[in-house]
């Protein structure tokens, strides 16, 4: 941490402060090195110097003026700053490469779609499957990467202290540490005193050149997202594990440069004389913080106060390694981030201003499971992609604050309006719950009409819901493929994850109808602890199944009842995992609500799953109490049966199933049926993204997808509650 740190980045061009996009900012950082050989090469101020080698002889380290003689040789970065300055480019070579080829997955593989939505539309036959060479080796590579990428080994026992990350993920930040060790402990010309001195300005160059990195991986408005198509918080992680490898690589520069004093009797002078070791230290203890601020549990703990905190301690940080590195082109590392911050404020903020030009209003309609429906209209935001998020503010509810919060809808449902189904936690969704709550009992209890228990009735019966000021940030999200391009599809949510994998199935419901789609099959399996949850959106699933059976798009939705005691016959009578069982030993019952969710369980006396049919009918059984849903519930014929039947009669066919779904058998039963690639969304808990992507990667392995056997692809797309 001494002076002569900074002038290691000299070369660097200060043209790099002002860029914004990615292939002139990675190319003016390669035209850093290039300007760092040319120098060393015609004799400039880079040449390569003459000795790289400090002894202590010739110097009595006892004597005052010897020692202080020796410290400013040692504290010389000249003999330095040509090599170090390449290696900080070479790090920028390499990341560019895995962003160049990121982008070429990218863009490969949205032509690919593309393709089979032409092939589809001059209804080419399985325009989802590999019809050349190429298309073939490339299927095959693509599912050995798959096999090996998708799975994740975590503890759930430990997941609210820490998760690890899927294989693919490991894999990545494996090769990138491995990197920069490599470029940290590559030492070919220094020796003597030099050598941990070397280390030590070595650690410290690759420490500050990760900090624009840093910050790409975080904008919402991010140039990496621009290229590679993966949403800001799915790189959310490598943002994190950046931090982190830039306090492992400053822990290094301060831990050598450290022992080089100390073995040579100088330390105590660096520590009272040298001004770049006090705010050396002090950006290393930010540095600190903001890595153990940023651990799960406290993340998590309390995450206003998170973002808070964290945004003042990186402008910390920022100032004080600026006072650390006090020659000006030292700083170029510093400016570049600090322009990449401001460009993605500024891009949010002119969307943001451009969304909210038309004010929107909110109402709240609290549902069962301290769960509220929250519908925006009025917005600016007409165009979204399906599945996408936005950061949710409402003021009234907290100041300054916005959640991110998945889009429930698609922009030609219910209305163009913005709906959202949110959780109540703790703080900002709580109080939304509550004041649902509030709104919901001051509107009835001066109306002399019931309230009623369904949910469109509910948000359109008088009196009127409260409404309040609601502002949006977005849309961000959508990495990943457009699913009516594969043959078939399986959603799977579990409780409110349902609100990624619902817009998906609308938007292929409505597209089908006007639209000829590679898209056969369409499996949504939906898992939720009470049958008073199917309330949620009940209504938007009867009417997607309606229009793709209109369309003959075959399409089943299954609904599985985890822990609902009026369905305790059911588990009892099912075997662990079947999703099967039995509501009544009487092929007789009467058809009685069950806790207010609108759906009747009555069934024969063997274990059969239940048929809702869409056409039921309800009628009030008091104020605030629930309704009696009518409807006709029989056995089931087979499955091929019931399929040309609902494609005959078009009739809207929900399956209520108690007990927990086997996912590997839902995932297998998908992909025998389908004659092309098949696409897999699931949205949940950890647990269940993480079962899905055991099975899925184990089913390719056994099946040998794209190996001869004539087993088709599988592309697996896993949400998960926060990031």
């Amino acid at each position: 941490m001494d002076q002569g740190y900074p002038t290691a980045m000299m070369s660097m061009p200060m043209a790099m402060a002002s860029t914004t996009m990615m292939p002139s900012m990675t190319a003016s950082m390669m035209a850093g090195a290039a300007m760092s050989s040319a120098a060393m090469t015609s004799g400039g101020a880079m040449d390569m110097p003459e000795s790289t080698y400090l002894t202590t002889d010739g110097y009595n380290l006892t004597n005052s003026t010897d020692l202080m003689t020796f410290w400013g040789a040692l504290l010389d970065d000249e003999p330095f700053v040509p090599q170090n300055t390449i290696y900080c480019a070479y790090f920028w070579y390499g990341m560019s490469i895995v962003i160049g080829l990121a982008t070429f997955v990218n863009w490969s593989y949205k032509l690919t779609l593309r393709a089979r939505l032409r092939a589809a539309a001059v209804q080419r036959p399985f325009p989802a499957k590999p019809g050349n060479l190429y298309t073939k080796m490339m299927a095959f590579f693509t599912a050995v990467v798959r096999e090996q990428s998708y799975p994740q080994y975590t503890s759930m026992r430990f997941s609210r202290i820490a998760v690890a990350p899927p294989t693919g993920v490991i894999l990545l930040l494996t090769i990138y540490f491995g990197f920069l060790v490599g470029l940290e402990l590559v030492q070919d010309l220094y020796s003597g005193a030099y050598y941990y001195q070397a280390l030590g300005l070595r650690a410290g160059w690759l420490s500050t050149a990760q900090l624009p990195l840093l910050v790409l991986l975080v904008g919402k408005q991010n140039l990496i997202t621009l290229f590679t198509g993966i949403s800001h918080e799915r790189l959310n992680i490598f943002h994190r594990w950046v931090a982190r490898s830039i306090w492992l690589f400053g822990t290094l520069h301060w831990a050598f440069m450290q022992f080089s004093w100390s073995k040579y009797g100088v330390a105590q002078l660096e520590i009272s004389m040298d001004p770049a070791y006090p705010t050396g230290l002090a950006a290393w203890g930010v540095l600190t913080w903001i890595n153990l601020s940023s651990i799960g549990p406290l993340r998590n703990w309390q995450y206003e106060f998170f973002v808070i905190q964290h945004i003042l301690s990186f402008m910390g940080f920022i100032v004080v390694i600026i006072l650390h590195l006090p020659v000006q082109y030292a700083k170029i590392y510093v400016y570049i981030p600090i322009g990449l911050f401001l460009f993605d404020r500024l891009i949010r903020g002119i969307c943001f201003a451009w969304n909210n030009r038309h004010l929107g209003r909110a109402t709240i309609t609290p549902l069962s499971g301290d769960v509220s429906r929250i519908r925006i209209q009025n917005t600016g935001l007409r165009s979204w992609s399906a599945g996408t998020h936005v950061f949710l503010s409402l003021p009234k509810f907290g100041i300054f604050q916005s959640h991110p919060a998945t889009i429930a809808s698609t922009p030609t449902s219910h209305n163009g309006d913005l709906v959202f189904i949110l959780k109540a936690h703790k703080g900002f969704t709580a109080r939304i719950n509550k004041a649902g709550i509030n709104g919901r009992e001051a509107a009835w209890s001066t109306s002399k009409e019931s309230y009623p228990a369904s949910l469109s009735s509910a948000e359109t019966g008088l009196p009127q819901l409260p409404k309040y000021l609601a502002l949006v940030s977005g849309p961000y999200g959508s990495s990943h493929a457009d699913f009516a391009c594969f043959s078939s599809a399986l959603f799977i949510a579990g409780g409110t994850g349902v609100t990624f994998t619902l817009p998906l199935l609308l938007n292929i419901a409505e597209r089908a109808s006007t639209l000829n789609l590679p898209i056969k099959h369409v499996s949504f399996v939906w898992i939720l602890k009470s049958s008073a949850y199917t309330a949620w959106v009940s209504d938007e699933l009867k009417a997607a199944v309606r229009r793709c059976n209109k369309a003959r798009l075959s399409c089943e939705v299954t609904i599985f009842i985890t822990q609902d005691g009026g369905l305790a016959d059911y588990n009892n009578a099912s075997g662990p995992g079947t999703g099967t069982g039995r509501a009544s030993s009487s092929p007789d019952c009467a058809c009685a609500d069950t806790n207010g969710s609108g759906l009747c369980y009555c069934g024969a006396s063997r274990p059969l799953p239940l048929r809702v049919h869409a056409s039921t009918s309800s009628k009030s059984v008091g104020k605030r109490g629930g309704s009696v849903v009518e409807t006709h519930v029989r056995p089931l014929p087979s499955r091929d049966a019931s399929k040309d039947a609902a494609d005959r009669s078009g009739a809207n066919l929900l399956t209520v199933r108690s007990g927990r779904p086997n996912i590997e058998t839902i995932i297998w039963n998908t992909l025998e049926g389908a004659d092309g690639e098949t696409g897999v969304a699931v949205c949940g808990p950890l647990g269940l993204g993480v079962r899905v992507r055991k099975a899925v990667s184990g089913i390719s392995e056994r099946r040998g997808v794209h190996k001869g056997t004539g087993a088709q692809g599988v592309y697996l797309h896993v949400e998960s509650f926060g990031w």
